[in-house]
């Protein structure tokens, strides 16, 4: 790369021009009569993609950093049109992979893993649901804008949803409780349009597994994510373990943390707080973050100190909340550049060194696999890209200081039980989309009972007090995955257990976590999920006994630290 994100020329592609470009490398891939010449062809399709697919990314990255810019807005609504035509290509490539003569051979030039992606990728599209993925997509960008267009008056100022943050985490706890409060009435105040997107959501995923010969959205949600070796089954045995290892773990900590704040009783105002003097958060704004995360990515390794320049230099980080941004944070990548892109919401939380390690890790997974002349093998499927994410959180904990300073051991000690905390919060999610997607006639009180019943499944000692709203089931409101991405959430607890298995094996072997975090990261997604862990030296998340050890070590770490420090 040699230009500045902000210097790309951005060029919307003609769908048309596209697909007759798309259609002559077809015909020549055809008319090839060698693996060798299908490969070379293949190579040109693939550039030619990487074309088009950037100029998505600049759309998408540069609407999401501000959502009132009506340029983005109108390319976004394009993307939105056109997305399923150009998804018609790229199923067309994947039939014309799997079909063609010379498998055998194009197989051993591109990986096996290629092939069974595009297996599982061909299942979920055809011709006669381009309509219902075009209102899919603007379902979503409604739900987008509705949460970015968020104005709520608190404290004297006008604030977005993420501006609330630092709220949630006051040493004030009435202040806490207002935050909160203010928060959800956003929520409270949409709730029939919320209602509506999220029902016409699912039934129009729902009509598109039905014509896609799926008996519900609930397995054509497992394809799309391009999930193979494991089912659902093997899911629902991960939460029944959550729910038998880890809850009991988080109950216990509950009651810790109540004893640590001196309080009688806790409710959902004083979950985000965890220190009778103060949450830790960072000791300068945004800019000097990263300054401290450029020290600290030169001091880890050659590679992330090359990678990390990489990104500064070519200003390809968006990281400071403002009016009109998308909530949230996530890392693309622009093919055409082989560059990685970061964005996030800082807003003075220690939340903000937690995102750009997290996605970080994510930036410098596809920096290192940017050499793969397959697209596909750029990245792997979600519940392997969020082990480099979740990992990079806990490999960095040495330089931590460097944001924290004298809090650094209270960031430590924080991070790793909001860790844990999050894992059934996040089966949580998972198990309510499965009810969801296998009962679509489900109303939206359904629903809301529903989540309410699973969150004091996996989140027993959480309460609402008097909040109306949280009691009938409305926190799931806020979950943009659940919108946006069904299925996704799961992921982030598969890769929960493999980063704290880093953590463990960083804390006996640096050198070698080190090594074996490389390699993960270099094999970008060139093998399925299963044979990545494998690869990593990693237990399976699927296996009971991986997820009792590495809960026993965390146990065990929190309670030397509670008697080595004073935590209060």
């Amino acid at each position: 790369m040699n230009i500045k994100f902000k210097d790309i020329n951005y060029i919307r592609p003609d769908i048309k021009e596209t697909e007759k470009k798309f259609n002559e490398l077809a015909e020549k891939f055809i008319s090839a009569r060698s693996a060798s010449d299908q490969f070379e062809i293949l190579k040109e399709i693939n550039t030619f993609r990487a074309e088009y697919e950037t100029m998505i990314n600049i759309a998408h990255i540069r609407y999401t950093v501000n959502t009132e810019d009506e340029f983005y807005s109108a390319e976004h609504e394009y993307f939105d049109n056109t997305g399923p035509l150009y998804m018609r290509l790229v199923k067309k490539l994947y039939q014309l992979l799997t079909e063609s003569e010379f498998r055998t051979g194009l197989e051993e030039l591109c990986g096996k893993q290629l092939f069974a992606s595009a297996e599982v990728s061909l299942k979920t599209f055809s011709e006669d649901i381009i309509d219902d993925l075009k209102k899919e997509n603007q379902l979503v960008t409604r739900y987008v804008k509705l949460i970015a267009s968020a104005k709520i008056n608190f404290e004297g100022e006008e604030r977005n949803i993420a501006g609330l943050d630092p709220f949630l985490e006051s040493e004030n706890r009435e202040l806490r409780k207002r935050a909160f409060e203010a928060k959800f009435d956003f929520f409270r105040e949409h709730e029939s349009e919320l209602d509506y997107i999220y029902d016409e959501l699912v039934k129009t995923r729902t009509l598109i597994a039905k014509k896609l010969g799926y008996e519900n959205f609930v397995q054509l949600g497992y394809d799309r994510m391009r999930r193979t070796g494991y089912t659902y089954r093997e899911i629902e045995g991960f939460r029944n373990t959550v729910k038998e290892v880890i809850v009991p773990l988080t109950e216990t900590l509950s009651e810790i943390k109540k004893h640590r704040l001196g309080l009688d009783h806790l409710y959902y105002y004083d979950a985000g707080y965890n220190f009778k003097n103060g949450n830790p958060v960072p000791k300068g704004p945004p800019e000097w973050i990263v300054e401290k995360a450029k020290i600290m990515y030169e001091k880890l390794s050659p590679e992330t100190e090359e990678f990390f320049d990489f990104m500064i230099d070519y200003e390809l980080m968006d990281l400071y909340n403002r009016k009109g941004k998308s909530a949230g944070g996530y890392c693309t990548y622009l093919k055409k550049y082989k560059s990685p892109f970061i964005f996030a919401n800082m807003n003075g939380t220690d939340h903000d060194i937690k995102v750009l390690t997290h996605e970080a890790g994510h930036a410098f997974q596809k920096y290192q696999s940017r050499g793969f002349e397959i697209p596909e093998y750029i990245a792997p499927t979600s519940e392997a890209a969020e082990i480099h994410s979740m990992a990079m959180e806990f490999i960095t904990w040495p330089w931590m200081n460097l944001f924290f300073e004298e809090d650094t051991d209270k960031f430590l000690f924080s991070h790793l039980n909001k860790s844990l905390f999050f894992i059934p919060y996040g089966v949580s999610v998972d198990e309510f989309q499965h009810f969801v997607y296998s009962n679509p006639d489900a109303t939206p009180a359904d629903r809301k009972n529903k989540w309410r019943e699973i969150e004091i499944k996996y989140k027993p000692y959480l309460d609402y007090g008097d909040n109306e709203f949280l009691n009938r089931g409305g926190y799931w409101f806020m979950q943009s995955h659940i919108f946006k991405m069904p299925f996704y959430y799961i992921d982030y607890c598969l890769a929960e257990i493999c980063a704290l298995q880093f953590w463990r094996k960083s804390n006996h072997d640096r050198d070698i976590a080190w090594k074996d975090y490389l390699n993960l990261c270099k094999s970008g997604g060139s093998k399925p999920f299963l044979e990545l862990v494998k690869s990593a030296n990693l237990g399976s998340p699927f296996e009971k006994e991986t997820v009792e050890s590495i809960v026993n070590y965390a146990e065990e770490w929190i309670e030397s630290v509670n008697k080595e420090y004073d935590i209060a």
